[in-house]
């Protein structure tokens, strides 16, 4: 039996899959393969899909019902005990695999284990995560899709939640396991190659930071004791204390100068949040 599960929903991004898939192999003793057909109508990605079914990898096709519904269709068909999420323009990279389901076998407890990325397309450079902070996933999603979890986490907590749009899901997923008391652990070297298109860096930015403060206002109140006022404010508070100085220059772009914040967000100068 497989001990990994690699869930990869596709939508119309079939060009990219000769690359994600260049180093795995459709099921081997370690992991599967699992293709989820969101619904793809582009001509390219239909052959594309069937090249890959021809080579042994398991394909699912559905209606379009968008990315937290294909990944919840993955992870019910998984057979392993661990889910590894994967999109369909990105790749994994350096053995995080077996890396990952080291620290998974030194601790039970442990639900979650993600790393740092390398940025490729239009940005380069690499995308250094940091440490399991509740406090700062409460302000904004800084962990991507691409992490390792256990499968009885989703048995246990249920599914991507297909109500949060525009990869929203994979906030309210983190979220979820979190105040449900699970352990995430951060692996501080690259584990999944992260693709950035060459659109409008600026046009992107805006577009999510107002996606954002949507998907921010349908988990408050999802989470109204977790993710109230009051909480919001004793953070703040502690990152002042932390470093006053830092605190105030960030809040000050934030407030005053949100382009050129925006800006150092787009060049990965800076990190979202405060």
């Amino acid at each position: 039996m497989v001990n990994v599960s690699i869930i990869i929903p596709c939508y119309n991004h079939g060009k990219y899959l000769p690359e994600v898939l260049a180093n795995l192999e459709p099921s081997n003793s370690l992991y599967e393969v699992i293709i989820i057909n969101d619904g793809s109508t582009e001509a390219d990605t239909l052959q594309m899909l069937n090249v890959y079914k021809e080579k042994n990898f398991t394909i699912i096709d559905q209606v379009n019902q968008g990315l937290s519904a294909a990944r919840n269709t993955g992870i019910a068909k998984a057979k392993g005990g661990f889910v590894l999420l994967l999109d369909a323009d990105n790749s994994i990279v350096n053995r995080f695999i077996e890396k990952a389901l080291e620290i998974f076998d030194s601790d039970p407890q442990i639900a979650v284990v993600y790393s740092d990325a390398e940025y490729f397309g239009s940005r380069q450079g690499r995308w250094e995560v940091g440490d399991f902070n509740l406090q700062r996933l409460m302000i904004s999603n800084y962990i991507d899709a691409c992490a390792m979890v256990r499968k009885s986490t989703f048995t246990e907590l249920g599914g991507y939640d297909t109500e949060m749009k525009g990869g929203g899901g994979g906030w309210e997923m983190w979220l979820r396991i979190a105040f449900a008391g699970k352990k995430f652990r951060y692996i501080p070297e690259v584990g999944f190659r992260y693709r950035v298109y060459a659109q409008s860096m600026s046009g992107v930015m805006r577009r999510n930071y107002a996606n954002r403060n949507i998907l921010a206002r349908y988990l408050h109140h999802k989470y109204p004791d977790k993710l109230g006022h009051q909480h919001i404010t004793n953070f703040v508070k502690g990152r002042f204390r932390t470093n006053p100085i830092r605190f105030f220059v960030k809040l000050s772009l934030l407030t005053w100068f949100n382009k050129y914040y925006r800006k150092l967000l787009a060049e990965n100068k800076i990190i979202e949040g405060i």
